[in-house]
């Protein structure tokens, strides 16, 4: 490892701005690593869609039933217009700090701050979800392949459970240590194999549902796209939620854009491209996993409660065959790996770039000299995320279980500042004309409000112990503390920060700013 200095050298290549990102600094990345396919399918692996399809169908039908379609749909639309948020903002400032870089632009250093801290904290969640989600599909893919029942058993074994996560997130901290070369070759197998699987069951499901193989199937029909057949806004809410969550992590695009061919435009084409193949697929599958089951809440019906947080495993054999069932195993264990070793890079390089500008201690700007990949950032994740799942899972089940729920208001909280940063940093340029004031201002905007109120009405559910695990403390539901309580551990080393880099938080190293001429260099 070496100290390479983040600002810019002689012979650096810096994208300035006046007014916007004349301040950036090279942070010594690999440039030109990743193209258009792969910062997409980047995107889509971090999302993990095979992954969250398999934990959400239950969840979402038993809060809306036939009108899931149409909550995946409503979840879509505030993620597409911060999706184009991201775009106007990258071709403006193509940081890899992005949330982080923008709202400090935009809204200055302390927003800023809490911004990145933000998508740290709900990245470090879900790192140590998913490496316990693809912990629990080994040893069932395992207990699958051999036919034997003890060997799946192994993972209700707290200290093998544990030990084989940690060996997960070793080899997911390694892959991307390793730089964006070794994460894009890797990903390209495993998201390929992912979206065939899926191709495949749905097209077997809805085949075997027009034969009325399952007395619980359904003839399609498009009123399970009419939103306001939901019958109650509490219930389209919480549907609303866990839709949201389904997409979250397409904004890695962004995050490797100063490792991707055309930094300012790439990686907001690819975030777009990956979303609409994310939302082809969650219909997709949602209509025939619907159609072959139906949303009974007896055996494979979606709206069984004992198989909601596995759909996949109910639905293998029944809809795919034996032979063919394993392969949606290992699909969802590739889904869940995938995303582990891709859900690095967005937190690595948010933390190499709080480094850079002096927002976090200089140590986090080391780049590998081979690599040029942020690797004191990476181990540091990897650590961090080793930690709190082996702490969490030994302390105790529930507040892990509650911590997963609290992630939904770290990602509504961080994008939410994203969308708005992006309409104040452009409100001199919405007058220009109609596109920027739609993409640059209402858009962006509008994704912020509903954003907003899903966090404010998540805030207000999860004061009730019955959100999550049923836990509380002096009759405050335990996901509300952990949830609030993230966020004021990220103010409390804001302020100690504050103590150490008194440049950065007067607004010295990364300015407030708007959009004013590009300059050539």
């Amino acid at each position: 490892m070496v100290q390479v200095d983040p600002r810019p050298q002689t012979g650096d290549t810096v994208t300035s701005v006046v007014g916007t990102g004349s301040d950036t600094r090279n942070k010594g990345l690999s440039g030109n690593s990743v193209g258009l396919l792969g910062s997409s399918v980047i995107g889509i692996s971090t999302v993990a869609p095979v992954y969250c399809l398999t934990s959400t169908l239950g969840p979402t039908v038993g809060k809306v039933g036939l009108q899931m379609p149409a909550v995946f749909l409503a979840g879509f639309l505030p993620m597409l217009l911060v999706a184009f948020a991201y775009r106007e903002l990258n071709k403006a400032v193509p940081d890899c700090g992005t949330s982080f870089t923008w709202s400090v632009k935009a809204f200055g250093p302390r927003i800023g701050w809490m911004c990145g801290w933000g998508l740290v904290i709900a990245t470090i969640i879900v790192l140590s979800n998913l490496a316990g989600v693809a912990t629990s599909f080994f040893y069932l893919l395992l207990g699958e392949l051999t036919g034997n029942p003890a060997v799946a058993a192994l993972d209700g074994n707290k200290v093998v459970h544990v030990l084989t996560c940690l060996a997960f997130i070793a080899v997911a901290t390694a892959i991307s240590y390793r730089g964006m070369t070794a994460t894009k070759g890797v990903q390209y197998a495993l998201v390929g194999l992912q979206l065939a699987v899926l191709a495949v069951f749905i097209v077997m499901a809805v085949i075997k549902a027009r034969a009325g193989e399952f007395a619980g199937s359904l003839d399609f029909s498009w009123t399970w796209f009419d939103p306001f057949a939901v019958e109650s806004f509490s219930a389209f809410t919480a549907g609303l939620s866990l839709s949201i969550f389904m997409f979250w992590g397409w904004d890695t695009c962004l995050t490797v854009n100063e490792e991707t061919e055309g930094s300012k435009q790439t990686p907001g084409r690819a975030a777009l491209l990956a979303m609409v193949v994310l939302i082809g697929s969650y219909l997709l599958t949602a209509v025939a996993a619907q159609m072959f089951s139906g949303v009974g809440d007896k055996g494979p019906g979606l709206g069984n409660p004992d198989t909601a947080d596995n759909v996949f495993a109910t639905l293998a054999n029944p809809v795919m065959g034996t032979v063919l069932g394993v392969l949606l195993f290992i699909a969802v264990l590739a889904s869940a790996a995938a995303s582990l070793q891709t859900t690095f890079i967005p937190v690595a390089r948010t933390v190499l770039a709080m480094s850079a500008y002096e927002a976090l201690p200089p140590s986090f700007a080391r780049i590998h000299p081979r690599f040029r990949s942020p690797g004191k950032a990476t181990v540091a994740a990897g650590v961090a995320t080793g930690v709190f799942y082996a702490v969490m899972t030994f302390l105790s089940e529930n507040v892990l279980v509650d911590t997963i729920y609290a992630l939904g208001l770290m990602i509504c909280f961080y994008y939410a500042i994203t969308a708005f940063a992006c309409a104040w940093f452009f409100r001199r340029e919405l007058r220009n004309s109609t596109r920027d004031l739609l993409f640059k201002g209402v858009f962006p905007a509008l994704g912020g409000v509903v954003l907003t109120a899903v966090f404010l009405k998540t805030l207000i559910d999860m004061w009730n112990p019955a959100y999550g695990s049923g836990s509380s403390v002096f009759g405050i539901g335990s996901v509300f503390i952990i949830g609030v309580g993230l966020l004021l551990v990220g103010f409390l080393i804001m302020l100690v920060m504050q103590r150490r880099s008194p440049g950065f938080f007067r607004g010295e190293v990364l300015t407030r700013s708007t959009p004013a001429m590009v300059v050539e260099e």
